[in-house]
């Protein structure tokens, strides 16, 4: 009788795996998983045991605590994992929150710094907390509403890059490098960053003749 029941809980353990299994192969390679992402499937604690099986048997990869990944594959490279900003953003899409790269992060990512930051700091509407990911951190940093606002892909990076500069420390280099890039973003999401950015910062973003314009 004990050895029948024992037969029962390991069909339904490995039933139980192949749903989340399922679920996780209708995906693209490289999807980031929660254990959020199962809730329909049964209870979290329950979830995260199948998860933990999952990793062990090779189907997926632990990126995290709470997070995982079925990675792609290239022929050349091999397994290719989720960068630090796919991460950054399913985060940001499971919270339902609004997040914008910050500090030395902005300035790599508008490539006035060739240096990759080991801690990759965000603004979040969101819960602030820490996420270790392999010998990188992601920090996402509770910040006010209008430090998240920011629509421009380009605009709401030269913010941030500008902000960590500071006021009156940005080289001529660095400013014509900003304008140049800026000349590639759409004109409204420009016009909207400018009015949340301070003033000094305002001068930056405009360009000569926005500024002649508006003295």
């Amino acid at each position: 009788m004990l050895n029948l029941r024992q037969d029962i809980v390991i069909i339904m353990i490995d039933s139980f795996e192949i749903q989340i299994l399922e679920k996780i192969k209708k995906a693209k390679r490289g999807s980031l998983f929660f254990v959020d992402s199962f809730t329909t499937l049964g209870n979290a604690k329950a979830i995260a045991k199948a998860l933990e099986r999952l990793v062990k048997s090779g189907e997926l990869h632990r990126m995290a605590t709470g997070m995982y990944v079925r990675p792609a594959e290239d022929k050349i490279l091999g397994i290719v994992l989720p960068g630090i900003e796919e991460i950054a953003e399913a985060i940001a899409k499971r919270d339902k929150a609004r997040i914008v790269p910050t500090g030395s992060y902005a300035m790599y990512k508008i490539g006035l710094t060739t240096q990759v930051p080991m801690n990759v700091v965000y603004y979040t509407d969101a819960t602030a907390r820490k996420i270790k990911v392999g010998k990188q951190t992601i920090t996402f940093k509770r910040a006010s509403a209008k430090n998240v606002s920011a629509i421009g892909d380009i605009s709401k990076l030269a913010i941030q890059a500008l902000r960590t500069i500071g006021k009156d420390m940005a080289s001529d280099e660095e400013i014509k490098k900003i304008r140049e890039l800026l000349k590639n973003e759409k004109p409204y999401h420009l016009q909207h960053d400018i009015k949340l950015a301070p003033e000094w910062i305002r001068k930056i973003l405009r360009s000569p003749k926005q500024e002649i314009i508006n003295e």
